[in-house]
């Protein structure tokens, strides 16, 4: 596991975490295609994304595999108007080594890295959204958006906003800020206490999200629903797990959050990468009586600590310790 501080890292580098997981760069993007001419002839899912990986190569010169863009025609295609969209999918641009010579070499100079790898995403973005593809003879037009898990900056820009203006309970005082990430996604099994059970564990997901940032409260568990650009017949019960995680501090929460975003999951000795989606805690998960009882109930008795946090007019929230959670961990 790196020892590195989180806001050393470029956009390109990758995080080593516990558990032979890591934290891999990648550029993900939202895709929406639309007929652009008065044509009724069927979409061609295949014919369209060889169409869609020859135009990236010869007007990127970036290789695309076909198993890192997915396109899927929606089903009901007869009853839809023809302004409506016809298929959805997402691009993933996974090897970044062009990027070095577009961001720069120099290690110490972070800040300029993101700018500049920001500059060439939203560049490259522009220049893939609104294109048309001509499929023997038919034309399809591409909206293409960066998805809102991985958009720090927006992010940033909705809680300055939110804490600013003193909405959804957030006062009007620099020191409210927010430090609660929330995970969706997540294969469990990668959360799992090997040969004891497939269902994500308190004890590993807390080894493993800890190199994040000093952890005040934790909760994992499993996870069905559906994001924003998934499918349903990419979930499967059980599956998939939410993870909420508090930090200590406001700092560890932003650094986490700005690492997750841009990133993919991954297990060693495994090219099965995880597409999560993170955000930011808007509506006070551990602040809310309901979970901070589910809490105590989840929480092992030996990893157990009771904190008021600044809170005292809510119920405590059960508190996992971090030092006694990895002595279990390693027994």
């Amino acid at each position: 596991m790196s020892n590195r501080p989180l806001n050393s890292l470029r956009p390109t580098e990758t995080l080593e975490l516990e558990s032979g997981l890591s934290l891999v760069p990648r550029v993900k993007l939202l895709l929406t295609v639309y007929r652009a001419d008065k044509s009724v002839n069927p979409f061609d899912e295949w014919k369209f994304k060889r169409s869609l990986i020859d135009y990236i190569k010869s007007s990127f010169f970036i290789t695309v595999p076909e198993e890192d863009l997915q396109i899927r025609k929606f089903k009901d295609l007869n009853k839809r108007k023809r302004e409506e969209p016809v298929a959805r999918g997402r691009l993933f641009v996974h090897d970044l080594g062009f990027l070095s010579k577009v961001i720069g070499e120099t290690e110490d100079d972070v800040e300029r890295a993101d700018k500049k790898f920001l500059e060439w995403r939203r560049g490259f973005v522009e220049k893939l959204d609104g294109i048309e593809l001509n499929l023997e003879g038919t034309k399809f037009k591409l909206n293409v958006a960066v998805p809102v898990s991985d958009d720090f900056e927006g992010m940033k820009k909705e809680w300055e906003e939110i804490i600013a203006f003193g909405a959804r309970g957030y006062q009007r005082s620099a020191k409210m800020q927010p430090d609660t990430i929330v995970l969706k996604g997540m294969p469990s099994r990668w959360f799992a206490e090997i040969r004891v059970s497939s269902k994500p564990s308190m004890l590993v997901t807390h080894t493993i999200v800890s190199a994040l940032g000093k952890i005040r409260n934790l909760h994992v568990a499993e996870d069905n629903s559906i994001g924003d650009d998934a499918d349903e017949e990419d979930i499967v019960s059980g599956l998939h797990c939410k993870i909420v995680v508090r930090f200590e501090k406001h700092k560890d929460f932003y650094d986490a959050l700005k690492i997750l975003c841009g990133r993919s999951l991954q297990k060693q000795g495994s090219r099965l990468r995880a597409d999560y989606d993170v955000t930011w805690d808007k509506d006070g998960f551990f602040l809310d009586a309901r979970h901070q009882i589910e809490e105590r109930k989840r929480m092992p008795a030996r990893g157990m600590e009771e904190r008021d946090g600044g809170h005292r007019q809510h119920s405590r929230v059960s508190q996992f310790s971090s030092e006694e959670g990895r002595k279990r961990f390693k027994e």
